[in-house]
């Protein structure tokens, strides 16, 4: 199609995007992964102990991962790379919310959710960012986690002339 023939038919438009429901700005979806070496976590729980999980892991979190005898560090990495794949979807400019704002909840099924709290869940609120959902695997070397988050609408109607 030649350029002018572009050009009339997006003038034909007329008011189309005034017409659109809502509108986003920026993409509507952002995704964060991460991979962790299974042995690093298991070296910091091996070097700190319990001050490691406290400080990275909610009560939950940790009654989880412990409660088999096999697979702890695992799923500790796990979940540290749902946290980090997290952080990558929220985006934190100047500060960055501590480890256990984030939490991967395991449901009845099998599947994992995350639940964000305090100043993790403000700047997913500030940015209209929900965590829509998370995939979290994990082997005996290494365990890696995916993280989609969907960006709220905008309505047409709470965005000035200037930004058309």
């Amino acid at each position: 199609m030649e350029l002018a023939h572009v050009r009339a038919a997006s003038t034909s438009l007329g008011s189309y995007p005034a017409r659109l429901p809502a509108l986003m700005p920026g993409p509507a979806f952002r995704l964060g992964t991460d991979i962790v070496d299974v042995r690093s976590v298991e070296a910091s729980i091996d070097r700190f102990g319990r001050r490691y999980l406290e400080r990275v892991y909610t009560d939950a979190e940790i009654a989880y991962c412990c409660s088999e005898a096999s697979g702890g560090a695992e799923r500790f990495a796990a979940r540290f790379a749902a946290k980090e794949a997290t952080l990558k979807v929220l985006r934190p400019t100047d500060w960055r919310p501590e480890w256990r704002h984030i939490e991967v909840v395991r449901q009845s099924g099998g599947w994992c959710e995350i639940q964000l709290r305090g100043p993790a869940a403000t700047l997913a609120e500030e940015q209209g960012i929900q965590i829509v959902s998370c995939s979290l695997a994990h082997e005996r070397s290494f365990a890696t986690a995916v993280v989609l988050g969907a960006r709220r609408a905008i309505s047409s109607d709470s965005l000035s002339s200037d930004h058309a």
